[in-house]
């Protein structure tokens, strides 16, 4: 369980600054504002802490209650620029379009790709039953290497669920005026990944009743995260007379 003490502010405030974060396309001064609209006094500087130190943490209690995902691999890179050197991002997805994990290295060649290969059957504790990637060399290379017996598509159009999820890091890439580090770039995809694959429903195919339900159930998951010993969703920060004293 995540240790608050020491911290001015209870769970269920730093919990919600750190998942509107990463929930919605904010900066750390937006939340600054949200917060205080609902009164309560916080920098932006502190939010920043409050998800370096907690973010982590919370992502990686989600992906344990997730547990195993799909078993269609799509794979993709895309490059970003990081203080004036190229990195790239290595991203799968499963066929649900849930991010399986990222990866940020300085190449794309045959090595990086094995070593992405690896870091998702570690994770994932098991072979896909496919592996669609684009038509870099680095991929069957590293196929051959790592899970030669996994059917490997690279048909045109078929990654495209992989490649359009990068739009979101983009728009966030935008927003921060670039990364400043790999490593800032790593934890921030790890942990915007995981918050998006819990929150993300394709609303359009769901009525307003089940859609309710599942954002209830997303926003109890997200609670357990940050405090396991909660079993229910406790009250937003401004709702509860007992947070008032905090602030």
């Amino acid at each position: 369980m995540p240790s608050y003490r020491g911290y001015r502010f209870p769970p269920e405030i730093i919990s919600y600054a750190v998942w509107l974060y990463h929930r919605f396309s904010l900066s750390f001064r937006d939340v600054e504002d949200l917060l205080a609209e609902r009164g309560i006094t916080v920098t932006y500087e502190t939010i920043r802490q409050w998800c370096l130190t907690f973010g982590l943490e919370y992502a990686r209690r989600l992906r344990s209650r997730r547990g195993r995902q799909g078993d269609m691999w799509y794979l993709d890179e895309v490059f970003v620029r990081i203080q004036g050197r190229q990195q790239f991002l290595w991203r799968a997805v499963d066929e649900d379009g849930d991010v399986i994990d990222i990866l940020v290295q300085s190449r794309r060649n045959r090595r990086a790709a094995v070593r992405f290969f690896r870091k998702l059957l570690k994770r994932q504790g098991s072979v896909p039953r496919g592996l669609v990637t684009d038509k870099l060399a680095s991929y069957p290379a590293a196929h051959r290497t790592v899970m030669a017996s996994v059917r490997h598509v690279t048909a045109q159009y078929a990654n495209n669920r992989a490649e359009g999820l990068h739009q979101p890091t983009r728009q966030r890439e935008r927003q921060m005026r670039r990364f400043k580090s790999a490593a800032h770039l790593q934890r921030f995809a790890s942990v915007h990944g995981v918050v998006q694959n819990l929150f993300r429903v394709e609303r359009h195919l769901l009525g307003a009743v089940h859609y309710r339900l599942l954002r209830t159930r997303f926003f109890g998951i997200w609670d357990e995260a940050r405090a396991p010993a909660d079993r229910t969703r406790a009250a937003a920060p401004w709702e509860s007379s007992a947070l008032s004293s905090a602030t």
